[in-house]
């Protein structure tokens, strides 16, 4: 079986996710959509692959919002009908962050910015433990989706809607695929200077999310393992 990842910026890796996905045979494709040289100019035009040639689509994270077509419309637009047609096929999706927010946009949700950001390891609750555990999960965003009718929401906290299912696809509003080196890239990459802002201490964070991985792996995998099992049906 074949994954594809599309990462929006360089600093996206895929993490636990991908490892996750190679145990279970998976071949893994990775696609860039914004380079490093754009980071700081992002309204790039991109054109993505074909989503029949492969069996599992993951849009990850991104720094951006997903409601920001003024800013990133050049591939957002795109994008949202990407998934809206992979959706329609019964292509099943794996929404992470962003991608989770293009999910509820696309199949007739909203994205917003939301009351306060989200950054740090947090609890969630979780109507379904067995495919989304109450974690804590690492959370680093802005905004927060309105579910599109037809959505089923199975995890939330007081800040935002966490997770929903859509037929074959599931949307996190979590970084299932963070560990420390994937949180460097982003502390590296402008991401320090937010955790500051928040009130909080990058290196603490750091050194909590080293102290986490190998449990925050565990979690990953379990919620691979189920969304494969249970709502993708592909294994």
């Amino acid at each position: 079986m074949k994954a594809l990842f599309i990462q929006h910026d360089h600093v996206s890796p895929t993490g636990w996710v991908g490892e996750a996905l190679k145990r279970h045979g998976f071949e893994i494709t990775e696609v860039l959509v914004v380079p490093e040289s754009s980071f700081d100019t992002p309204n790039v035009p991109f054109e993505f692959p074909d989503f029949n040639d492969y069996d599992l689509l993951i849009p990850l994270g991104a720094p951006w919002g997903a409601w920001d077509d003024a800013c990133i419309g050049n591939w957002l637009q795109p994008e949202l009908d990407w998934v809206k047609k992979a959706v329609a096929a019964d292509k099943p999706v794996l929404g992470i962050c962003f991608g989770g927010q293009l999910l509820a946009r696309a199949l007739g949700g909203s994205v917003a910015p939301g009351p306060k950001g989200e950054i740090g390891w947090t609890n969630i609750w979780s109507d379904r433990k067995d495919l989304v555990s109450n974690g804590p999960w690492f959370q680093f965003h802005y905004d927060r989706w309105q579910l599109p009718e037809g959505a089923v929401e199975i995890a939330r906290n007081p800040i935002a809607s966490q997770a929903f299912i859509y037929g074959r696809s599931l949307a996190v509003q979590f970084h299932p695929e963070l560990n420390a080196a994937v949180l460097k890239g982003w502390l590296d990459w402008g991401g320090l200077r937010s955790v500051g802002e928040d009130g909080q201490d990058g290196q603490i964070m750091m050194n909590q999310t080293i102290a986490e991985d190998e449990a925050s792996k565990q979690r990953t995998f379990d919620l691979v393992d189920a969304y494969l099992k249970d709502i993708a049906k592909l294994i």
